[in-house]
């Protein structure tokens, strides 16, 4: 979603702040905007320059302009309150006080009235303009800038991480969060904030995660954190291992390509720990994980979107082969329901950034219900959910960049089979035999993932079909229906082609009726035990005209035939054919996102983390 950065220098930083707002640009953003303090021999001022559209039409702008500063803040914003328009862009300016923000603010149309009562004129339609103003409101108290900042976000009630520059104070930055990351830069003699490592991972690897009510002040000379009761406080720093290399494109088309075809080594690296092992052990998910997994009666999954399919797919792992129940929910509908609590469960949430908002606001209402055995899946170490969390399983993808998750999906997937094995070997219900198989196919998955992406020249013919049609209808039975529905997200992501998804023993009870010659209809067919039923159920759709694209291992003794197009995967992997048959169909719904002509990497509406409900 959103993006922030911010950077003060003895040089020009609206290089630094162009190239943090590009490497921010796979969050997704319909609008950006610089804001910088000049320093000149005469009085400070603050210039802004905002552009609806791509960051390079901003950067355009501020090359016209002339900008150059030594501090300055920076914003792609993702359309809430207030439509795609320059005004609503950010940074947003009260009387020299100018100010980003990523989040949403709760109570702004209060704050609104009793601003206007103040005399404050608005500009925009945001939530955000509150905070600008009345951050200056308390400028005008005799507060210094730090400390309006404090005494503003006291009366917000919301998410947010804010960055704030003003012509009164040129020599530093503030910035707060509550519920939205936010991060400390540290150079020499130069100092940053971000709400992304990305975004500033060119001038710093040393970083600073602020904890929920932090503010801080950051001046050339070093920085100062402040806790939610405004004392002073130290925060650990850490060394991101984010790297430049994995930021950059490098020989592919898309970033999005790139990471479908990074799968191999990212499971590789995943399941590294594990293999080198030479077993599922508990100290994989922290320290005290053998105490909590040993006593669990339970799963309670939580996450959403693609994350949400990847726990669909563990429930049917985790009630084989642990033998133990298992609740996948989305995490939106999970935090607004009554739920009754089961201390005995392990709440597991699933998040590639570690800090999609729905589901931490979920793992807090779970705590509060007095679920302690928690466990975060996630991409991002030191993001919000880990913090949050008792237990800790970090899938080593690497930075995602592409809005549509791939290497983050099928790694999650790594990530939740490695806990059913773990639980089930310490509640004693995985003998060593079968330990040892679960293992050993673990350790071919890499070379299987790199099998099925080399159908990729087979599933781009197929895309050819794809591309002129309107409504796709994906299948899928067990195990594999998730995969299904993660094929029909992906294909409607970046496509914009409608696509659903359904088991295939559902088609008949009212699906079906969608189904005609112009409806493709995609079928995950592996030689499973189900197989026999989904031949059944692809003789349906073709007693309707309806023409079928199947994905099938070289055993399923699928032939083809007139409306009926078939894809083999080498070999059928057993229990983690989900994952080999996820790359399948990352592939179909890229290649008719390419043919159609979409942005893959930075698809219409969508944003990489989202951080607001």
């Amino acid at each position: 979603m959103c993006g922030i950065v911010g950077a003060i220098a003895d040089r020009d930083v609206v290089p630094v702040l162009i190239e943090g707002l590009k490497r921010l640009e796979y969050r997704g953003y319909d609008s950006a905007g610089i804001a910088i303090v000049e320093c000149n021999d005469g009085p400070h001022d603050v210039r802004r320059v905002r552009r609806t559209g791509r960051v390079a039409e901003m950067e355009s702008a501020t090359v016209a302009e002339n900008l150059r500063a030594g501090i300055g803040i920076g914003h792609t914003r993702w359309a809430t309150h207030g439509g795609v328009t320059e005004s609503n862009a950010h940074p947003h300016i009260s009387h020299g006080v100018a100010l980003v923000h990523n989040g949403i603010i709760e109570n702004h149309e209060a704050q609104r009235e009793r601003l206007r009562a103040l005399g404050y004129h608005f500009e925009s339609q945001t939530d955000t303009e509150v905070i600008a103003h009345l951050i200056h409101h308390y400028l005008t108290q005799g507060d210094d800038l730090l400390g309006a900042l404090q005494r503003a976000v006291k009366e917000l009630e919301g998410a947010y991480a804010l960055a704030v520059v003003s012509r009164s104070e040129p020599e530093r930055m503030v910035c707060a969060r509550m519920g939205c990351p936010l991060l400390v830069g540290l150079g020499d003699g130069e100092n940053f904030i971000a709400s992304d490592v990305s975004a500033i991972v060119q001038a710093t690897r040393k970083v600073i995660f602020l904890e929920e009510g932090d503010t801080a002040e950051v001046a050339r000379s070093g920085v100062r954190v402040f806790d939610a009761n405004d004392n002073q406080i130290a925060r650990d720093v850490h060394l991101s291992d984010v790297s430049l290399a994995s930021l950059e494109l490098g020989p592919y088309r898309h970033f999005m390509q790139k990471e479908i075809h990074e799968q191999p080594r990212a499971i590789a690296d995943t399941i590294e720990a594990i293999v080198d092992a030479g077993s599922f052990t508990p100290e994989l998910f922290g320290a005290d994980a053998e105490a909590v997994l040993r006593e669990i009666s339970g799963l309670q999954i939580i996450a959403c979107g693609t994350s949400y399919y990847a726990g669909l797919t563990a429930r049917y792992w985790f009630e084989a082969i642990a033998g133990l129940p298992c609740a996948v929910e989305i995490a939106s509908e999970y935090r607004y329901r009554d739920v009754v609590a089961n201390p005995g469960q392990l709440i597991v949430t699933i998040s590639q950034s570690g800090e999609t908002l729905d589901t931490m606001e979920a793992l807090k209402y779970a705590k509060s219900l007095g679920h302690d055995k928690t466990l975060s899946i996630c991409n991002v170490p030191e993001s919000a959910i880990p913090r949050a969390s008792r237990l800790v399983f970090y899938t080593r993808a690497g930075a995602e960049i592409g809005v549509a998750s791939t290497k983050a999906f099928t790694t999650q997937l790594v990530a939740l089979f490695a806990l059913t094995c773990t639980v089930a070997k310490l509640q004693g219900r995985l003998s060593a035999e079968r330990e040892a198989e679960l293992l050993d196919a673990l350790r071919h998955l890499p070379g299987s993932v790199q099998h099925a992406l080399n159908l990729e020249p087979q599933v781009t013919a197929w895309s050819e079909r794809f591309a002129p049609k309107h409504h796709a209808l994906f299948l899928g039975r067990g195990i594999h229906y998730p995969i299904a529905l993660e094929g029909a997200l992906k294909l409607k992501e970046i496509s914009y082609i409608h696509a659903e998804a359904y088991p295939a023993g559902e088609l008949k009870h009212g699906p079906l009726a969608l189904v005609d010659s112009d409806m493709p209809v995609v079928v995950i067919a592996p030689n499973d035990s189900l197989l026999e039923k989904v031949k059944s159920n692809i003789q349906e759709v073709r007693a309707r005209g309806g023409e079928m694209y199947v994905f099938a291992d070289a055993d399923s003794h699928f032939t083809e035939s007139e409306g009926v197009h078939v894809i083999r995967t080498p070999r059928h992997v057993g229990v983690l054919s989900p994952i080999v048959h996820a790359i399948p169909v990352q592939l179909l719904a890229y290649h008719a996102a390419l043919a159609r002509g979409t942005d893959v990497d930075k698809p219409r509406n969508l944003a990489k983390s989202v951080t607001v409900e």
